[in-house]
């Protein structure tokens, strides 16, 4: 049972691809080990292309697409209308969480390829709209602008001085302007965002000068720090357990010094020209029977948190200032870019968009996902071909071993240096997270249990003897005679859906007559741990151990592809 639990825990897979970038990826700084490790197969054919594609906004979709245009042989300008390119890489995401300088060198590796830059250039205006991007000579364009605004909440009191939104906050610190926030601070909301908000703020103390880029993880430590903030509270509607921030996240937050308050709704902000407190209704639920968004308040419930700065961090949602009525471009119900799911391309032909501009707030990866289809995309409109994506796939033999202990083995996050709030000051921006050790980053990957692995069974082979059955440790193996199969609920459910064998059937036969006509070998695939004592126990190796070995590739063919508008 123990071991059942552990097994419920994935893989550290951030953790430890942190570990193996540091030692060998672009975190090292080299531009020629990022090229010379990057696989080419998903990317759009090379050549050499006359067309400029045009990227808007310098964020994690933006620089894929200019990414993998790029390496085909597109000639890719990105516009940007802030001063640093990243997007929330690197104005939203805290200094304590990723160092700049690794942002950077990511950034610096694309740039490498022949993107062109152009910063505190914002499309839209006269001189950079779309219709004149197009006289510039663009033939075709990638809209991944993001979700650049906080979304605000219409209650009493919310347009005076003192109320602010989590986002510009963290852009304003990382960007090392000052913010000014009161010594008493509530931020509401319950996602990492307003953790981020919050543990920023505290980080922040009221002599530092900006030095570079700041980036805000927590708006309410940043807050609390920045103007000698001395307590910095957290207001959700959700309870501790519904919240949708990271535990760790959480963990670390109260560590620092952050009051949690679960289960409140905002209903005004108190004060007369400048903000004393903020008043709060019980939340007796925030989803409906069908999971949808719809908090329920007890109104008669009601309390006061005295403060100087009240701080959303309630959602984000587009600013579609880059877009004018000309270009035509719809938008959803949810206010977002209206795109194809399959092509991402949007009501123009020759616009795409991608990441939470079309998808809202989603991980990075998403967006990194998004824009590589919209690359593809592109680049089938501009030549006119059909791209898919194949599977070359096969099986090979697999010879291994599982670790000692393996299956016993906790799941391990990464040390934490979450400093105590009377450390705050003196850790500054320094990481928060420590790196695994070579010992342990290679003892987390053992956990791994090899779902590319396979048992394969060959029937002919087999003698009954029952011996893969008696060492496998998790009871997934099942050698037994039809008669059994049809008493024993678990065993037919298996037998249906692997052998097609029909347990209604089978229960009009006397016992006698199913145990004559043979028996069967089941196997329990969500049971299985892929630790290969059957296969090493078996003396005629009717069980063996099999790997199935793949990757994706493009293939493209010269006809217009139907998903598209011409």
């Amino acid at each position: 049972m123990e071991a059942t639990r552990r097994f419920s825990a994935s893989v550290s897979i951030r953790a430890i691809k942190r570990w193996a970038c540091e030692l060998h990826g672009n975190d090292t700084g080299s531009d020629k080990r990022y090229h010379r490790y990057a696989d080419p197969r998903m990317l759009p054919p090379p050549g050499i292309y006359p067309e400029r594609v045009a990227v808007v906004g310098s964020g994690v979709a933006g620089l894929t697409v200019a990414h993998d245009l790029s390496r085909a042989g597109y000639k890719v300008t990105v516009f940007e209308a802030g001063p640093v390119p990243g997007g929330m890489l690197m104005l939203g995401v805290p200094l304590y969480r990723l160092p700049r300088e690794l942002v950077k060198a990511e950034i610096d590796a694309i740039l490498s390829l022949g993107v062109e830059l152009r910063l505190n250039t914002p499309v839209g205006r006269p001189g950079t709209t779309l219709s004149d991007l197009r006289k510039e000579g663009f033939a075709a364009f990638f809209l991944g602008a993001g979700l650049q605004a906080s979304r605000q909440l219409d209650i009493p009191g919310a347009n005076q001085p003192g109320v602010m939104h989590g986002l510009e906050i963290l852009k304003l610190v990382n960007l090392g302007q000052k913010v000014e926030i009161g010594p008493r601070v509530v931020v509401v909301g319950g996602g990492n965002v307003a953790f981020d908000v919050a543990r920023t703020a505290l980080r922040t103390t009221e002599d530092d000068e900006a030095e570079g880029f700041r980036v805000t993880a927590d708006v309410a430590r940043t807050a609390a720090r920045r103007s000698g903030v001395r307590e910095t509270h957290i207001v959700c509607l959700e309870s501790r357990e519904e919240m949708p921030a990271d535990a760790i996240e959480i963990e670390e937050g109260l560590h620092e010094g952050l009051e949690l308050h679960t289960s409140l709704g905002p209903r005004r902000i108190l004060g007369d020209g400048r903000v004393t407190g903020i008043e709060f209704a019980r939340c007796l639920a925030v989803f409906d029977s069908e999971r949808r968004f719809n908090p329920q308040f007890d109104e008669s419930q009601t309390e006061v948190l005295e403060c100087d700065t009240v701080i959303f961090a309630v959602g984000q949602r587009a600013d579609f200032g880059f877009l004018t009525p000309e270009d035509r471009i719809e938008l959803t119900d949810r206010g977002l870019i209206k795109a194809n799911p399959e092509t991402f391309q949007t009501s123009r032909p020759d616009v795409f968009a991608g990441g939470d501009v079309v998808l809202g707030p989603r991980l990075f990866i998403d967006a990194i996902a998004s824009a590589q289809v919209a690359a593809r995309s592109i680049h089938d409109y501009l030549r006119k071909t059909t791209t898919t994506v194949e599977l070359v796939s096969e099986w090979q033999p697999a010879t291994y071993t599982m670790a000692q202990d393996w299956e016993i083995t906790e799941r391990r996050l990464p040390a934490s240096k979450a400093p105590s709030p009377a450390e705050l000051a003196s850790a500054g921006n320094d990481l928060v997270e420590e790196n695994y050790s070579e010992r342990e980053a290679r003892r987390q990957a053992e956990r791994c249990l090899r779902c590319d692995v396979q048992t394969w069974f060959e029937a002919p082979l087999c003698i009954a003897c029952n011996g893969c059955v008696d060492v496998c440790p998790d009871d997934c193996l099942h050698l037994v005679g039809l008669s059994q199969v049809a008493q024993d609920n678990r065993l037919a459910t298996l037998a249906q859906a692997q052998l097609g064998l029909d347990p209604e059937a089978l229960k009009q036969f006397e016992p006698a007559e199913l145990d004559a006509l043979g028996g069967v070998m089941l196997k329990d695939e969500t049971a299985c741990i892929r630790c290969s004592m059957c296969a090493t126990r078996c003396p005629t190796h009717a069980f063996s151990m099999r790997r199935f070995v793949f990757h994706r590739e493009l293939a493209v063919a010269d006809e217009p592809n139907p998903s598209l508008a011409y």
